[in-house]
Parts: structure tokens; sequence; C-alpha cells
């Protein structure tokens, strides 16, 4: 990505209103040589394909001026909603960054059409999928209305999010050290219903990262999209870190954290030295 991610990060909002423009071939090579070369540090493959929505009698109630979409599937494993988050904003970031507009749906799209594109097996579960194509110039008023109703512009504070040592402190920007960037990209993720749900506890050179767990979100048979959500959380911490130099890796332990039923905890990234 020739501009910086944080850049991306920043001005990328979820787009449901194309232009009706079709993907130049430039553009759309571009995303298929991407796809080839993403991965996730979580070792889970995740396959994306291009659909056509008038070839697959794909459909979304929420979409106007685009009949393109890429969908991604997984198998049903552990750490794979996390990975699977990942790797669709890291490609949804490498969209935008080429200026074409993406947003993951989830519950407003055809879904049994998209599986049956995906050829979904029992193994495997296909979370969501996006729309494709140039942003118009204006949003529809749907979609201005479903931003307000979510308050897609918003965030919780800082503060809210992260923690310094245990649960019991809450982190300001200025204690993060190193991570002050990349936690305050993970921030800015979008989520499903803008539900936010990743929480971090920083301990020196460790950041341990858990899911705040959505009673109603709780029960889904596509898997638990919090965790999704916080996937994509990860991909904009750790692809921020990496574009500032620093490496680090991602594993699960046992740190023994007290928290209450609705707080899971999903993996810790630790710097490299």
């Amino acid at each position: 990505m020739a501009t910086s991610v944080k850049e991306i990060i920043r001005r990328r909002k979820s787009v449901r209103t194309f232009s009706g423009e079709t993907l130049r071939s430039d553009d759309r090579q571009k995303l298929d040589e991407f796809l080839k070369t993403l991965n996730n540090p979580f070792g889970v493959p995740v396959e994306f394909r291009f659909l056509d929505a008038k070839e697959y009698n794909l459909s979304s109630p929420v979409i106007v001026g685009t009949e393109k979409y890429v969908a991604a599937k997984v198998s049903h494993i552990p750490q794979s909603e996390i990975a699977y988050g990942y790797s669709f904003e890291t490609f949804c970031l490498f969209a935008e960054s080429l200026g074409i507009g993406t947003v993951m749906l989830a519950a407003t799209i055809s879904r049994s059409a998209f599986e049956k594109a995906m050829e979904v097996k029992d193994t495997e579960v296909m979370p969501v999928a996006s729309p494709i194509g140039y942003p118009a110039d204006r949003q529809s008023v749907r979609e201005k209305l479903m931003r307000k109703g979510i308050k897609a512009d918003e965030r919780l504070p800082f503060d809210t999010l992260f923690f310094e040592n245990s649960f019991a402190q809450g982190l300001i920007p200025e204690h993060a050290g190193l991570f002050q960037d990349a936690l305050e990209m993970a921030r800015l993720a979008p989520s499903a219903g803008n539900k936010q749900p990743w929480r971090a506890i920083v301990c020196g050179d460790k950041v341990h990262f858990y899911e705040k767990k959505t009673k109603a979100m709780s029960n889904n048979p596509l898997g638990d999209i919090q965790k999704v959500d916080v996937g994509i959380a990860l991909a904009h911490f750790d692809l921020t870190l990496k574009e500032s130099g620093i490496s680090g890796s991602f594993a699960v332990g046992d740190y023994g954290f007290a928290t209450d039923d609705s707080i899971e905890y999903i993996v810790t990234y630790e710097v490299k030295h």
C-alpha cells in the first residue's frame, strides 16, 4: 500500500452506495494479485472469490449501484474467526487504497445464494460478503439512516477499550508506549452493529486481546461474528506496527487476568526483540 496504513484506516468508511462504474481491468488485476499473497498471522487459510450477482442470483437490500461482490469462506477450526476478520479487513484496506469501496455484510445478504456460489461445505463457514465497486458521490437515504442508527462514525474512548496491567486500570494513550498508534487504529476498526467488542490489556511488551460479548450476537450458526470483529481490530493493530518497523507474533497463553463472564480471552501479541 503506497499510502500509509493509518491514513487508509482513518479515511475508510463502509460503502453501500456505488457509482455503477465497472471495475477497471487494472484495478481488478491488482485485487487478484493481492489475494494471491494475502495471509494472516494465525496460519488459517481463508478462501476468497469474486462473484457476479446476475450469474449467481445474489442480492442485498442495502446495496445500490453494483452487481459485483467478494466473499470468503474458512474451515471451522480454532482461531478461524479472528483469522477471517484479519484477512477480510486486510483485503478491504487494500481495496480502499485503490479507491474501491467495500462493506462487510452478514445479515443483509441472500445467504443461501451466496453460500451456494461459494460452495460452502459442512465443515466451512462464510460469515460475511462484501459488495465491491467505486463509491457513489452521495450516499443513499437508506445508507445515511443506517449509519446514523448505529452511530457508525463514533467510537468508544481509548481507556474504555484498553487497559494497563489489568482490567482495573484504563489505559491512557500516553501510557501505551510503542503500542499507542496501533491501539488507536484498532479503536477505529468497524464492527457488526458498531459494538466494538475488542478489549486489550497492555503489559510491558505484550498486549492481551479479549472479546467483550454482546448477548444477542452470541448464538449464531455462522460462528461468533464478534470474533470476526476482533480479527478486524487485530489487522489494524498488526498492520500499523509492521508499517512502523515493529515485529512481533500472536500466541495463545494462560495469563490469568480476572474477568467476568462477558469477557473471553482471545490471543496475545508479543514484540520480538
